[in-house]
């Protein structure tokens, strides 16, 4: 027998003891337990002095048997503490019960808040309630704790058992609570758009493709909700926003996933600068409540960064897109026969392919890897935004910016294109050297219709908020940020 089927035969042994002695090993409704962030402050400074009765629930993550004394730390989503369980102020059934306990168990217990004599903030248990056994030992037992990969299949566990993981998370959480905060102060508006798209578009990106039986018709799982909130624009949602999952057919890295959570945001009315404003507003909103949470001191919007720390704070620099790649490759990105001299020399595909993606491959090499910001990087060559007004004294330039934090895109914004003519007319225009399956200029004719119907001048905006939660929690991969990563199955 393995040591893991050996502990856990234990186990199931304490869980029959457990009904024998009448209680249900899986637990009852427990009303009335206090989070123990909420119930720590309200132990009495001096030592030795009984505070008031509380009630806590939470998991077993130490213990120590000293005999007639059990030493017993417990954990929820809010914090740990220590439960001090005496046989003296116990039942005979109640102590039976208290043997009968292993680490990962759920208790509820019922006691009163005392300091050790070392100042260590405690319940002294009056009653114990079990409300869940645990029969599968903790992964230290048979794994260990620093198997990445176990701990990513088995997500609960990182949550439970490594250091940081369930802060980190819960931090999530407060994030894009700040994000819809901001935006409700702006006056925008949540809205839910479909997932199952029967156009992939909005993005260049491969989609997932799906079937739906009933109709008999190929369905994608979207890559981007932008057509549908445009929509929306049209039929008077004037300020509108989604937070969605979206689908990407591509490859996994540190800062990819197939399946990842997007923010697009439209404003009538505005334009790329108007999206600017709002992405700092959004970004340092966000930054802020994650500084106070962290306990952080200082005037500046200071955030660690593995060694290093990101400065958020106001305002952001704007950085033509033609002037970073002139300063990093030494010549204007109009200089066509440079651009491909160079291209070559870095194995970029030049045959067939249109001179603005072989630009902004060289510009991806040689600048992106390279902006600290955050920085606004404005003003894209137009051929690579189909979707995006063009500058009214230079139909070349794109009306675009990315934002680029330690050299990752966080945020892509556009004053959005609303000419239907237009529109109809890059959507019959691949890309040059783009596949099929990969381009964004899909047509739509719905979509196009809708433009003929009017769609009001606007700024579009989308923010990765994975990624945006990467920067704000000091994680250098998406998956210590995503709950459920996408993993190479194990066999």
């Amino acid at each position: 027998m393995s040591e893991q089927n050996r502990l856990e035969t234990f186990r199931v042994e304490k869980l029959q003891h457990i009904i024998d002695l009448g209680h249900d090993p899986y637990g009852q409704r427990f009303d009335g337990h206090r989070p123990i962030a909420e119930v720590r402050p309200l132990c009495p400074e001096e030592n030795g002095i009984d505070g008031e009765e509380v009630r806590v629930a939470g998991r077993i993550m130490l213990k120590r048997d000293t005999g007639k004394l059990w030493f017993v730390n417990i954990k929820d989503m809010t914090g740990n503490i220590q439960l001090m369980i005496s046989k003296n102020e116990l039942g005979d059934e109640q102590w039976a019960l208290v043997k009968t306990l292993d680490l990962a168990d759920i208790v509820g217990v019922d006691g009163l808040l005392r300091k050790t004599k070392t100042g260590e903030i405690s319940v002294y248990v009056k009653k114990l309630t079990i409300l869940t056994k645990s029969i599968a030992p903790p992964p230290e037992k048979y794994h260990g704790v620093d198997d990445v990969e176990t701990l990513l299949r088995h997500r609960y566990l990182d949550l439970i058992y490594s250091d940081g993981v369930l802060d980190r998370m819960l931090l999530r959480s407060s994030i894009i609570d700040s994000v819809r905060q901001t935006l409700r102060g702006n006056r925008f508006v949540e809205v839910e758009t479909p997932v199952l798209h029967a156009i992939a578009g909005g993005a260049a990106a491969r989609p997932f493709i799906t079937h739906h039986n009933a109709l008999d018709i190929q369905l994608y799982m979207r890559i981007a909700l932008e057509l549908h909130l445009k929509r929306l624009m049209v039929g008077g949602v004037e300020r509108v926003y989604e937070i969605g999952r979206v689908f990407r057919n591509e490859g996994i890295d540190a800062t990819h996933n197939p399946e990842f959570t997007m923010i697009e945001i439209y404003q009538s009315y505005g334009n790329y600068e108007t999206m600017m404003d709002l992405t700092e507003a959004i970004v340092t909103d966000a930054a802020r409540i994650v500084k106070e949470k962290l306990g952080l001191e200082g005037d500046r919007l200071v955030l660690p960064w593995g060694d290093e720390t990101i400065d958020f704070t106001s305002p952001w620099p704007r950085k033509k897109y033609a002037d970073l790649f002139e300063a990093a490759a030494g010549f204007p990105m109009t200089d066509h026969e440079k651009v491909i001299e160079l291209a070559k020399t870095k194995h970029i595909q030049t045959e067939n392919v249109h001179i603005d993606v072989i630009v902004n491959k060289l510009f991806e090499e040689l600048v992106e890897d390279s902006l600290e910001g955050p920085v606004f990087v404005i003003d894209y060559p137009a051929s690579i935004c189909p979707l995006t007004k063009r500058k009214q004294n230079d139909p070349t330039i794109a009306e675009r910016f990315e934002l680029y934090v330690k050299g990752m895109e966080l945020a892509n914004a556009y004053t959005e294109l609303n000419d239907p003519r237009l529109q109809e007319q890059l959507f019959k225009t691949q890309l040059a050297g783009q596949a099929e399956e990969d381009s964004m200029a899909k047509m739509d004719h719905e979509f196009v219709y809708a433009l003929k119907v009017g769609m009001p001048p606007a700024g579009g905006l989308g923010i990765g908020i994975d990624r945006l939660v990467m920067l704000l929690t000091n994680s250098k991969t998406i998956r210590d940020v995503i709950y459920f990563p996408l993993m190479k199955p194990e066999n």
